[in-house]
Protein backbone atom coordinates (compact mmCIF):
# COMPACT_ATOMS: atom_id res chain seq x y z
CA UNK A 1 0.00 0.00 0.00
CA UNK A 2 1.56 3.36 -1.10
CA UNK A 3 1.22 6.17 1.25
CA UNK A 4 1.70 9.61 0.11
CA UNK A 5 3.92 11.71 2.48
CA UNK A 6 1.66 14.59 4.23
CA UNK A 7 2.87 17.98 5.45
CA UNK A 8 0.79 19.08 8.82
CA UNK A 9 -0.44 22.42 9.40
CA UNK A 10 0.13 23.82 12.65
CA UNK A 11 -1.73 27.11 14.14
CA UNK A 12 0.45 30.58 13.86
CA UNK A 13 -0.34 31.25 17.16
CA UNK A 14 -0.81 29.18 20.18
CA UNK A 15 -4.51 29.76 21.25
CA UNK A 16 -6.39 27.36 24.11
CA UNK A 17 -10.13 27.23 23.71
CA UNK A 18 -11.33 25.97 27.58
CA UNK A 19 -15.04 25.89 26.20
CA UNK A 20 -14.26 23.39 23.51
CA UNK A 21 -11.48 21.18 26.21
CA UNK A 22 -14.10 21.26 28.63
CA UNK A 23 -16.28 19.68 25.96
CA UNK A 24 -13.95 17.04 24.88
CA UNK A 25 -12.79 16.02 28.05
CA UNK A 26 -16.47 15.07 29.35
CA UNK A 27 -17.08 13.30 26.59
CA UNK A 28 -13.55 11.40 26.81
CA UNK A 29 -13.87 7.55 27.90
CA UNK A 30 -11.92 6.56 30.82
CA UNK A 31 -8.58 5.12 30.29
CA UNK A 32 -9.21 1.79 30.84
CA UNK A 33 -11.88 1.72 28.26
CA UNK A 34 -8.76 3.64 25.75
CA UNK A 35 -6.44 1.07 26.80
CA UNK A 36 -8.70 -1.63 26.21
CA UNK A 37 -9.91 -0.57 23.01
CA UNK A 38 -6.44 0.13 21.71
CA UNK A 39 -5.57 -3.81 23.13
CA UNK A 40 -8.89 -4.81 20.86
CA UNK A 41 -7.30 -3.39 17.58
CA UNK A 42 -4.24 -4.79 18.03
CA UNK A 43 -5.89 -8.38 17.76
CA UNK A 44 -7.00 -6.80 14.55
CA UNK A 45 -3.22 -6.53 13.63
CA UNK A 46 -2.16 -9.61 12.54
CA UNK A 47 -2.83 -10.93 8.95
CA UNK A 48 -3.63 -14.88 9.90
CA UNK A 49 -6.03 -13.50 12.95
CA UNK A 50 -7.83 -11.49 9.68
CA UNK A 51 -8.31 -14.51 7.39
CA UNK A 52 -9.35 -16.31 9.91
CA UNK A 53 -12.23 -14.28 10.65
CA UNK A 54 -12.21 -13.78 6.80
CA UNK A 55 -13.28 -17.36 6.58
CA UNK A 56 -15.58 -17.21 9.53
CA UNK A 57 -17.67 -14.30 7.60
CA UNK A 58 -18.42 -17.45 5.05
CA UNK A 59 -19.31 -20.11 7.85
CA UNK A 60 -18.53 -22.18 10.96
CA UNK A 61 -15.71 -24.42 10.41
CA UNK A 62 -13.27 -26.44 12.94
CA UNK A 63 -9.59 -26.00 13.62
CA UNK A 64 -9.49 -28.87 10.53
CA UNK A 65 -11.16 -26.92 7.69
CA UNK A 66 -9.34 -23.86 8.58
CA UNK A 67 -5.55 -25.40 8.80
CA UNK A 68 -6.39 -26.93 5.35
CA UNK A 69 -8.51 -23.22 3.66
CA UNK A 70 -5.51 -21.20 4.61
CA UNK A 71 -2.39 -23.75 4.41
CA UNK A 72 -1.33 -23.56 8.11
CA UNK A 73 -0.79 -26.44 10.68
CA UNK A 74 -3.71 -27.03 12.92
CA UNK A 75 -1.55 -26.04 15.65
CA UNK A 76 -0.93 -22.81 14.37
CA UNK A 77 -4.58 -21.97 13.99
CA UNK A 78 -5.82 -23.14 17.53
CA UNK A 79 -2.84 -20.58 18.52
CA UNK A 80 -4.34 -17.96 16.77
CA UNK A 81 -8.06 -18.84 17.59
CA UNK A 82 -7.39 -19.08 21.46
CA UNK A 83 -5.94 -15.40 20.72
CA UNK A 84 -9.77 -14.47 19.01
CA UNK A 85 -11.79 -16.32 21.63
CA UNK A 86 -10.16 -14.99 24.44
CA UNK A 87 -10.89 -11.19 23.12
CA UNK A 88 -14.55 -12.43 22.20
CA UNK A 89 -14.37 -12.25 18.68
CA UNK A 90 -14.61 -16.37 17.93
CA UNK A 91 -17.03 -18.24 19.56
CA UNK A 92 -16.95 -22.14 19.73
CA UNK A 93 -19.22 -24.68 20.04
CA UNK A 94 -18.63 -28.97 20.05
CA UNK A 95 -20.67 -31.43 18.15
CA UNK A 96 -19.11 -35.16 18.92
CA UNK A 97 -15.67 -34.67 18.40
CA UNK A 98 -15.46 -31.41 16.34
CA UNK A 99 -15.13 -28.08 18.24
CA UNK A 100 -16.65 -25.53 15.51
CA UNK A 101 -15.64 -21.87 15.49
CA UNK A 102 -17.97 -18.66 14.27
CA UNK A 103 -17.45 -15.28 14.93
CA UNK A 104 -18.74 -14.36 18.12
CA UNK A 105 -21.29 -11.65 17.00
CA UNK A 106 -21.92 -9.37 14.09
CA UNK A 107 -19.78 -5.99 15.67
CA UNK A 108 -16.99 -8.27 14.66
CA UNK A 109 -17.99 -7.91 10.77
CA UNK A 110 -19.15 -4.59 11.01
CA UNK A 111 -15.84 -3.54 12.68
CA UNK A 112 -13.77 -5.84 9.73
CA UNK A 113 -16.40 -4.45 7.11
CA UNK A 114 -15.53 -1.09 8.18
CA UNK A 115 -11.97 -1.24 8.05
CA UNK A 116 -11.90 -2.70 4.27
CA UNK A 117 -13.98 0.58 3.01
CA UNK A 118 -11.58 2.48 4.48
CA UNK A 119 -8.78 0.64 3.35
CA UNK A 120 -10.50 0.39 -0.48
CA UNK A 121 -10.83 4.25 -0.19
CA UNK A 122 -9.75 6.74 -3.10
CA UNK A 123 -7.15 9.29 -1.45
CA UNK A 124 -8.84 12.63 -0.70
Amino acid sequence: MFVKKLELECCDAQEIHPGLLKEINEKMPQEEELYDLAELFKIFGDSTRIRILFVLFEAEVCVCDLAETLNMTQSAVSHQLRILKQNKLVKSRREGKSIFYSLADEHVRMIIDQGMDHVREDGE
